[in-house]
């Protein structure tokens, strides 16, 4: 629908989805007018894998209309489309693009999707694609919507099928590389992993990333809780090369100083942690490695990212429940916001310590100057 609104994003800050960042560097743009434009905008990828009884692999593809604007009557993924606007946009609302698309031009229900995960962020150009992998039953009823698709030939093929599609009829490029990377994976080992919420390792060493800009009550509640389970915590510090910005404000060095300092009034003794400046690489796949590069081992991670869950769960790393306390006040973007616009409301939200640390660093009038200077633009 051309009244649809997309997600768009600056060609510029493209970069920032692969570190999760979604919500701070999306604005909303009708569908019309991006496409006439050429605006950047945010889509989704489904690609729909079976197996029969005897383990054989199928794939789900679409052939798309005759009548569509854009490849007609190529092969492609099983299902696509826009991403629709919405405030604080996230990768797990992104997911529901995607679930819906699959209704839409397949008919098959969300409660049929048996797993599903996060595969990858591609850049397509005008259109930055969020792909995703998926499994349904084999014998699932399949209504291909003639609107949109070919309804004959939008159904499961077998390996030696899409192998020969592949070959020898008209594919989208986006998706032919994705399915010829499928057609040689095994599929359990796509979707081999179960999220675990056990809390099982007392005594062992847990993961906690944040920003920290600046580090609230909310950080407090979640390294206590950690520290209940887990003997150590190892604590990274995300986005750690960025300073000096209106969503980044503080330095790597003075985030570490408001966590020591924290926890030192705590009386959490330097044993039970360590910290570890983490820079974004921008670069999804990689990104789990590139932690793992820093920190070295732990055993579990906590996070109340969805992005974060996701990366380390599709490699098979233990993902511990969510540890969340009034998510919306206790939020640094929330807090920052408070800070530039005077209202002294912050302060409940920030431990005393590192409200001192803030107003020694000059925090307050800084994010005050990058306000203006953004606006001033």
């Amino acid at each position: 629908m051309e009244n649809e609104i997309l997600a768009c994003i600056e060609n510029k800050n493209k970069k920032f989805l692969e570190s999760g960042q979604i919500s701070k560097y999306i604005f909303p743009l009708e569908r019309s007018e991006a496409h006439k434009k050429k605006i950047c905008h945010l889509v989704t990828r489904f690609f729909i894998i079976s197996q029969n009884s005897k383990k054989n692999p199928f794939y789900l593809i679409q052939k798309r209309g005759k009548n569509k604007k854009e490849f007609p009557g190529y092969y492609t993924d099983s299902s696509s489309g826009h991403v629709i606007w919405e405030k604080n946009l996230n990768l797990n609302k992104i997911k529901q693009n995607a679930i819906r698309e699959l209704e839409e031009e397949f008919g098959i229900p969300p409660k049929a999707i048996q797993k599903m995960n996060f595969y990858n962020i591609s850049d397509e150009g005008d259109e930055i694609a969020y792909i995703f992998l998926g499994i349904v039953d084999k014998n699932i009823p399949l209504k291909p919507n003639p609107k949109e698709l070919d309804v004959k030939a939008s159904r499961f093929y077998s390996r030696t099928e899409l192998n020969n599609l592949l070959k020898n009829e008209k594919n989208v490029d986006h998706s032919r590389k994705i399915w010829k990377t499928l057609l040689n994976t095994d599929i359990i080992s796509l979707f081999k992993n179960e999220s675990q919420h056990s809390y099982e390792n007392k005594g062992s060493v847990a993961l906690f990333i944040g920003r920290f800009q600046p580090l609230h009550h909310g950080h407090i509640y979640v390294l206590n809780n950690i520290l209940k389970y887990y003997k150590k915590v190892k604590i990274g510090i995300g986005s750690s090369q960025l300073s000096y910005t209106l969503n980044d404000p503080f330095s790597s060095e003075e985030r570490n100083k408001f966590i020591i300092t924290a926890l030192k009034k705590r009386n959490i003794s330097s044993k039970q942690y360590e910290i570890f400046p983490i820079p974004d690489i921008f670069n999804a796949k990689k990104w789990v490695d590139h932690v793992i590069s820093i920190v070295g081992q732990f055993n579990s991670v906590i996070s109340n990212s969805d992005w974060v869950r996701e990366l380390f769960y599709n490699k098979g790393i233990k993902i511990e429940k969510k540890i969340t306390i009034f998510k919306k006040k206790f939020n640094g973007n929330h807090i920052r916001t408070l800070m530039v616009k005077n209202d002294k409301k912050w302060r409940n939200l920030v431990p005393k310590e590192v409200i001192k640390l803030i107003e020694e660093f000059g925090g307050i009038e800084r994010l005050k100057s990058l306000y203006e200077q953004k606006n001033n633009l």
